[in-house]
């Protein structure tokens, strides 16, 4: 066979396994979650957690609601400080679900999560995006459509995701609308909403019940509200307003701290982690407060500071072996884990934007993690978005999907009738076991460059960059929107149109 069929042959096995994995409703782990620590280790974690809640406490400012909630439950609270027995969020987590789904437009992509599921979803809450062309700048209404076409594109993001950059050229009161509406517009798989007031998270919960129906939305879970702790140890009325709306509509929401170690956190990890597990537990229990049963995931979210400077890092080894550790605190609580991303400070989609990511996503992925959010697409510490790092992420992110699924042992796995048939010093290359297995035998990157040096140069020296530039404007230019009942897009327009027109435009 010439190298120029091979060549062909080749593209055409990756085309026919492209097509059978074009719609992936998450993963299967079958690979074990990493156990770093022992018991008396894990046990020392979650005693100074319950000491830091019980003897430090946590701060619910400007919701009396929350606070009420809190007194009624047996916490004991000083102002907006509440302090926590012990043992009284492990026993209101106990009607949070340990597996819930998470329903998608298109019933096939719907996603569970928790236990040995996995989903992939792009970054989160960038102000700027860049590509090779525009360079580095505020995003737009565009690019976030343009994010969301190609989340949907890329079989091996399951999720959505939320607020995949922020389109600075519509006013802040009103984006939401844009947002939420062009995930279900654009995109057939599971979505975030909105978290930046209440209002905004009931919109983005109207907005669900005109396309699933309203029966539908109030019997099961359709969108997710991504909810912040004020590391270190606070929760603002904004954050808990989202999530209470979530929750009493039995809606998902992920409780995510955010500490960086010398920061928001101690510089030590094991106190991170004690510090992660007090906020997150509060924040998780606070939904079961407002709806008992209602689903939501255990969120972590630890990264490092550069001391001299006062920078943050990503991508770093001490918050990779944190998540391991959260991983199993959380399974002993039998919640749903977000953990990691595609973590990096780099500025560009370079090498070490690539290792720290790889870093972290292994460490997502290792510590059992069942939606890993920032898969693809972060740089700059997530103040950017970007096109080709999207594209070089959810490689990797495809990478994962085969070495997730583990190794099967079986006589075909074996290949004894191989050995069998091309004994000793000779190639396997045409071989019956070969020929039977070529199209699905090794996974095959979509975007390196494994061709010769003579292949490479004459076609155009691409760095990997540059090659996925190239497959991110192509997967836009082959686009197909999924379809939408005309009815129901009509619907979802008018409800836009209203909201917006109830309100002055806000800037900041």
């Amino acid at each position: 066979m010439s190298s120029v069929r091979s060549r062909a042959g080749r593209r055409s096995a990756a085309d026919a396994i492209r097509e059978a994995h074009s719609v992936i409703a998450g993963m299967e782990r079958r690979v074990p979650a990493f156990e770093l620590l022992g018991e008396n280790s894990l046990a020392a974690i979650e005693d100074a957690a319950d000491t830091i809640l019980e003897e430090v406490g946590i701060e619910f400012r400007e919701d009396p609601e929350a606070l009420e909630l809190w007194r009624n439950a047996g916490a004991d609270l000083s102002g907006e400080l509440v302090r926590f027995p012990r043992g009284l969020l492990r026993s209101i987590l106990k009607t949070a679900p340990p597996v819930f789904t998470q329903h998608a437009r298109n019933p096939r992509r719907s996603l569970k999560l928790g236990g040995e599921h996995v989903a992939f979803g792009p970054a989160y809450g960038s102000p700027f995006v860049r590509d090779l062309e525009g360079g580095r700048r505020y995003g737009t209404l565009a690019d976030f459509q343009n994010l969301v076409k190609l989340a949907y594109s890329i079989p091996w993001l399951h999720h959505s995701g939320g607020t995949v950059c922020e389109p600075v050229d519509i006013p802040v009161n009103k984006r939401h609308l844009d947002m939420v509406a062009s995930h279900l517009r654009f995109s057939d798989k599971p979505l975030m909403g909105s978290v930046t007031a209440d209002e905004r998270a009931l919109d983005s919960i109207e907005m669900c019940r005109i396309v699933f129906g309203r029966e539908f939305v109030d019997q099961n879970c359709v969108i997710l509200g991504n909810i912040n702790a004020n590391s270190p140890l606070v929760f603002d009325a904004t954050m808990t307003g989202a999530l209470k709306a979530y929750a009493r509509a039995g809606q998902g929401t992920v409780i995510v701290p955010f500490i960086l170690g010398g920061a928001m956190g101690p510089v030590t990890t094991p106190g991170a982690i004690a510090q992660s597990v007090a906020e997150t537990m509060a924040g998780c229990a606070l939904t079961q407060l407002v709806r008992p049963g209602a689903p939501t995931i255990f969120g972590n979210f630890l990264s490092s500071t550069a001391l001299r400077s006062g920078s943050p890092t990503f991508g770093t080894p001490e918050p990779a072996l944190g998540s391991l550790v959260v991983g199993q605190l959380a399974r002993r609580l039998k919640l749903p884990l977000r953990c990691s991303g595609a973590f990096t400070a780099a500025k560009l989609a370079d090498g070490q934007a690539m290792t720290e990511s790889t870093m972290s996503m292994l460490a997502a992925v290792q510590c059992g993690a069942n939606f890993i959010l920032h898969s693809a697409g972060w740089l700059e510490g997530g103040l950017v978005m970007g096109y080709e790092k999207l594209i070089l992420d959810a490689d990797f992110c495809a990478a994962l999907h085969t070495w997730m699924a583990g190794l099967a042992i079986d006589d075909n796995q074996l290949a004894l009738d191989s050995f069998r048939e091309v004994g000793p010093g000779k190639h396997f290359f045409g071989s019956a076991h070969t020929i039977a297995n070529y199209r699905s035998a090794f996974w095959e990157s979509e975007v390196a460059d494994n061709n010769s040096f003579e292949q490479w140069r004459d076609a155009g020296e691409l760095d990997a960059s540059q090659r996925a530039h190239v497959r991110w404007k192509k997967l836009l230019a082959e686009y197909e929107e999924p379809a939408l009942d005309a009815a129901i897009d009509e619907a979802l327009s008018e409800f836009v149109a209203q909201r917006k027109a109830q309100n002055a435009d806000q800037w900041y």
